[in-house]
């Protein structure tokens, strides 16, 4: 088969998915809450008793990361999440105010069109999954290339069982057949409500084209600032464990330090013992050319590898017992490969005088890459916390905890999410962590509560005569019947003078 006949099978399957979507959303727009809650349940069991095979096919298939923390995000999607949303109320009467005679109706959005990414395909197809059918959606995927297996497995498992729960035959699906053309067409057709990207960035331009609400889990380009009251023992540890979780290709993990120069050497001294390993000037270069190809994206060879195996690749000569690899730097630029995010154990070192510098710094680092996605600040001052809280461009400001888990509601009791809105900072329809209630619609209901005589209430009365005098409608006969023209514009401007006052 040549590429041509398979960008148009893809382009004709993506046409049958999303009809088939289409139709079968009817009918699920009608289920109570109840019933996609019995659904949701079926699809969340069966997606972790299937957790550790679709741990081991994504690693195995990808070459990405850790399956062992892969398992760790695949049961965080179908029992962490499931719990967190299961109570909800997402579809028909979600808010009853009795007392201001208001009401809000979930409305499902229709057919979404889903993009998950490579680095986490069956923990993100979960997670966007059970989110559209708790919220009466209807979803299509498109799976990425280079995880097609792990993703169509995945959902194999989630369609059955949530068709042998009564799920609308067609409400999920998914190409088989992949081909831009094909991806391009579901985003466009005319019966896909919204848009719903993971970590496929060069499919964004196309989503935004499609003219369709697009939510994006941007790229993430976090700093992590450690100042002088934290405990610093643990914020090193911290960031250790989330930048070596999953071999780093967790958006919101951190990809720089920010220390202040007092606790510089501490800092330092924490990391060595924790398994960094600070690069000379010279082994930072060879490193950096491995980090993007020519086209400037990034290479997907370091993706989600072992700081081990970077360092053979770059032909370092490292301790065995390495964990993360880190250069030190001053400065931030677009071309600097330090300033930048990059999905591996690899962490950029920058020393400022104090937190005022220090927020600057990380303010720098997001402008240039990350902008609305994730910034963590280890501390236990109040004050300087809301500072940064309160200046920096992300979405998500994490305290004391690994950003890789804390970003997505792990560590934190942000909302458990795989996909995480960057908000208009970043060219996004959300900042929030997306939940059922981003996929909705919100009807809203107002009873009358106050009649007009409420609303004219001490306005003051006007007399007759003074009406009389206000300006109407002029007709075409009475302005060319008017001599003066300066006349009539001098009467008008003191009717306008009239309206002021009043």
């Amino acid at each position: 088969m040549n590429r041509i006949d398979n960008d148009l099978l893809s382009v004709q399957e993506a046409r049958i998915l999303v009809e088939n979507a289409r139709e079968a959303q009817k009918i699920l727009a009608a289920f109570p809450q109840e019933k996609l809650d019995k659904i949701v349940r079926h699809m969340a069991e069966a997606a972790c008793k299937s957790a550790k095979e679709l741990a081991l096919l994504s690693h195995e298939e990808t070459g990405f990361g850790k399956w062992q923390d892969k398992l760790v995000k695949n049961i965080f999607a179908g029992d962490f999440l499931y719990k967190k949303i299961k109570n909800m109320n997402v579809v028909g009467i979600i808010n009853d105010d009795k007392v201001n005679k208001t009401m809000d109706i979930g409305v499902p959005v229709g057919v979404i069109a889903g993009l998950p990414p490579s680095t986490n395909p069956a923990s993100t197809t979960i997670y966007k999954a059970l989110l559209a059918v708790k919220s009466g959606n209807g979803i299509v995927f498109s799976p990425h290339p280079k995880a097609k297996k792990t993703i169509s497995k995945t959902l194999d498992i989630l369609i059955q069982a949530a068709e042998e729960s009564g799920l609308p035959s067609g409400a999920i699906g998914y190409l088989r057949t992949l081909a831009v053309d094909g991806t391009v067409a579901l985003m466009n057709h005319q019966d896909t409500s919204l848009i719903l990207i993971t970590g496929v960035p060069k499919m964004v331009r196309a989503a935004y084209t499609s003219g369709k609400p697009t939510i994006y889990g941007g790229p993430g380009n976090g700093p992590a600032f450690i100042e002088r009251s934290a405990d610093i023992k643990k914020a090193v540890e911290d960031i250790i464990f989330s930048r070596t979780f999953d071999n780093g290709i967790v958006p919101a993990s951190e990809q720089s330090i920010v220390a202040e120069s007092c606790i510089a050497a501490e800092v330092r001294r924490e990391l060595r013992e924790n398994g960094a390993y600070f690069m000379s000037e010279q082994e930072s270069a060879r490193l950096s050319k491995l980090f993007f190809r020519s086209d400037d994206s990034l290479n997907p060879e370091i993706v989600g590898k072992s700081a081990l195996e970077l360092a053979w690749r770059s032909g370092l000569a490292v301790p065995d017992d390495t964990k993360v690899l880190i250069s030190e730097q001053k400065y931030v630029s677009p071309n600097h490969p330090y300033s930048r995010e990059k999905l591996c154990p690899v962490l950029a070192f920058y020393v400022e005088k104090d937190w005022m510098n220090a927020c600057e710094k990380c303010i720098e680092l997001l402008i240039n890459e990350g902008r609305g996605h994730t910034l963590v600040i280890h501390s236990k001052n109040e004050e300087v916390i809301r500072e940064f809280a309160l200046k920096k461009p992300v979405s998500r400001v994490l305290v004391n905890t690994p950003a890789a888990l804390g970003g997505i509601g792990a560590t934190t009791n942000l909302f458990p999410a795989l996909t995480l809105g960057c908000g208009a900072a970043g060219g996004g329809l959300t900042s929030d962590n997306v939940s059922p209630m981003n996929l909705i619609n919100i009807r809203k209901v107002g009873y009358g509560v106050r009649q007009i005589e409420d609303i004219t209430a001490g306005v003051p009365a006007v007399e007759t005569a003074e009406i009389s005098k206000a300006p109407g409608p002029t007709s075409r006969n009475s302005i060319e019947s008017t001599h003066d023209l300066k006349e009539l514009l001098q009467e008008l401007m003191k009717q306008l003078k009239w309206y002021g006052d009043y």
